[in-house]
């Protein structure tokens, strides 16, 4: 099972996203996001296999929240595809 966390910060796009990953068999998300706060906070709290990172968002952007989600030691494991 592949556990993925979408970050976006348009509610329809993130919702649409997590629907259909949630739809695929072997996929599981494990939660969404709204901004690169949320994100980390996710990340650091779920940790996913995977998280699906828009990079224009309010507040902390993608690349910057990337940046935290790589640096964590204890998020090693986690990798980051970005939108």
């Amino acid at each position: 099972m592949i556990r993925v966390a979408v970050v976006d910060d348009e509610a329809l796009v993130r919702r649409g996203l997590a629907v259909l990953l949630g739809s695929e068999a072997g996929v599981d998300v494990v939660g969404e996001a709204g901004d690169g706060v949320q994100a980390v906070a996710l990340a650091q709290r779920e940790r996913p296999d995977v998280v699906l990172m828009d990079v224009r968002m309010p507040g902390i952007d993608g690349i910057e929240a990337t940046r935290r989600i790589t640096a964590d030691p204890a998020l090693v494991d986690t990798h980051v595809l970005v939108l």
